[in-house]
C-alpha cells in the first residue's frame, strides 16, 4: 500500500467533534481535549505566535453583555445611588456626634 492518495481513502472515522466551550469542530473525541481552546483545561489556549487567533477571541468580539452595561453607566456619570446613601450616613453620624457632645456639656 502506498503512503499517499490510496491511504487517504481509508479514513472514515471522526477524530474531532464540536467543543462545548468554543463551539469549534476541534474537540478530539478520544483525547477528550479541544485543540483550539484546550477545553477542559481552565485556562484558554493562546499563544503569542498567533496574533490573528488572539484577535478572533479577544474582549469585544462577543456580545459584551457586562461591558455594555458598564459603558452605559459611565456615560451617565456612574450614578448608582451610593453617593446619596453615603451622604445620608454621614449626616446621621454627624447628628449622633452633635447629640452626644450636647448631652455631655
Amino acid at each position: 500500500m502506498t503512503k499517499g492518495t490510496t491511504s487517504f481513502g481509508l479514513r472514515h472515522h471522526r477524530v474531532h467533534g464540536m467543543c462545548p466551550r468554543c463551539g469549534k469542530h476541534s474537540f478530539h473525541l478520544q483525547k477528550k481535549k479541544c485543540s483550539s481552546c484546550a477545553y477542559p483545561a481552565k485556562k484558554m489556549r493562546r499563544y503569542n505566535w498567533s496574533d490573528k487567533a488572539k484577535r478572533r477571541r479577544t474582549v469585544g468580539t462577543g456580545r459584551c453583555r457586562y461591558l455594555n452595561k458598564v459603558a452605559k453607566k459611565c456615560k451617565n456619570g456612574c450614578k448608582d445611588g451610593r453617593k446619596q446613601f453615603f451622604d445620608a450616613a454621614r449626616k446621621q453620624v454627624a447628628a449622633a456626634k452633635a447629640k452626644q457632645g450636647s448631652s455631655s456639656a
